[in-house]
C-alpha cells in the first residue's frame, strides 16, 4: 500500500480550502483517507496553515510520501523528515 500525504479540496467554487490528509495513493483526491493531519487556507491574508507536527513526522517516518505541494507546505511550517 503506497501511502501519500496530500491535499483534499473543500470549499465552494472559486474559494478553495484544503485539508492535509494521509491517504492510500489508489483512492481519489477527495475520497477516503486514513488520517487528517492539518489544513491550509490560501485565501486568507496571510495564508492559514496548521499541521500537527507530531503526526506528520510519524507518517513520514513510516514511509508516507508527501506530494510536491505538501512538501513545500511542510518546509514552510518548519517540519523536516
Amino acid at each position: 500500500m503506497a501511502v501519500k500525504i496530500r491535499l483534499k479540496r473543500l470549499g465552494a467554487k472559486k474559494s478553495p480550502f484544503y485539508r492535509i490528509v494521509v491517504a492510500d495513493s489508489r483512492f481519489p483526491r477527495d475520497g477516503r483517507f486514513i488520517e487528517e493531519i492539518g489544513y491550509y487556507n490560501p485565501l486568507t491574508d496571510p495564508t492559514t496553515l496548521k499541521i500537527d507536527e507530531e503526526k506528520a513526522v510519524q507518517w513520514l517516518q513510516k514511509g508516507a510520501q508527501p506530494s510536491d505541494t505538501v512538501r513545500a507546505l511542510l518546509n514552510k511550517a518548519g517540519i523536516k523528515k
